[in-house]
């Protein structure tokens, strides 16, 4: 991968230089690798440069991958999951990203049973309300959290977002403040055992403007690793 400690480099000191330009702590903000049709062997580059938490959008995908890469990677779930996948999920992922529905929830937690350690989970939110696109809408949140309230192996720990494709990293700020905004109001009311310590958000175009808004995690993929083969232009990552 050549360029890749360059951009890795890059990436951490705007990260750096975007905490500070908001107050915070850049200890408090982690980066996670994007590795969807990335090969193993970056991976392990990328592992070689001290990057150890990494993010797949597809079960399928990290299930190839996760034990070539042998020990010291850390996975999550970045991308959609479809409930008949959630029992594989479990075993690969240490956090899901992008519940969006109680009943995902209740099939992680069943299947859950027998972890060492509690499955922490990120509720999606769709804050931007567009149609035909995964999260839940704010007014489901509420009931998502109630029904995470009685379960014991896994953990609500935070919020995930993807706002509206723009161009601008500018317009995507007002979405990355309604999320923070909403974690602040989930602290305050809702359930004692759900935590909202993490916000993923932010992407390659816009997460120096996540940061500035309070993102604990930003997912990069096409500035760390380059663009994929095939890669639709008006994605983000």
């Amino acid at each position: 991968m050549d360029g890749f400690r360059e951009r890795l480099d890059s990436i951490r000191s705007r990260l750096v230089t975007a905490a500070r330009r908001a107050g915070r702590s850049p200890d408090s903000i982690r980066l996670v690798a994007v590795t969807k049709t990335v090969p193993v062997e970056a991976i392990r580059q990328a592992m070689q440069a001290g990057v150890t938490l990494f993010g797949e959008n597809r079960v399928q995908e990290a299930r190839a991958k996760a034990p070539e890469t042998g020990p010291g990677a850390e996975w999550h779930l970045v991308g959609h999951l479809q409930r008949n996948k959630a029992k594989e999920a479990v075993r690969l992922f240490r956090m899901i990203h992008t519940v969006d529905s109680a009943e995902l929830l209740a099939d992680l937690d069943r299947h859950a049973q027998g972890r060492e350690a509690p499955l922490e989970v990120l509720i999606q939110a769709n804050l931007a309300r567009e149609p035909g696109k995964h999260g839940a809408m704010e007014e489901e949140v509420a009931s998502i959290l109630s029904a995470a309230a009685g379960m014991r192996r896994l953990r609500v720990a935070g919020l995930m977002i993807l706002p509206p494709y723009d161009p601008s990293p500018e317009n995507s700020r007002r979405h990355f403040r309604a999320l923070a905004e909403l974690a602040g109001r989930i602290r305050r009311e809702g359930p004692p055992s759900v935590e909202m310590r993490e916000l993923s958000m932010g992407m390659s175009e816009d997460f120096e403007v996540a940061v500035e808004e309070g993102a604990t995690l930003i997912r990069i993929g096409r500035a760390l690793f380059g663009e994929r083969a095939g890669r639709i232009g008006k994605e983000k990552e």
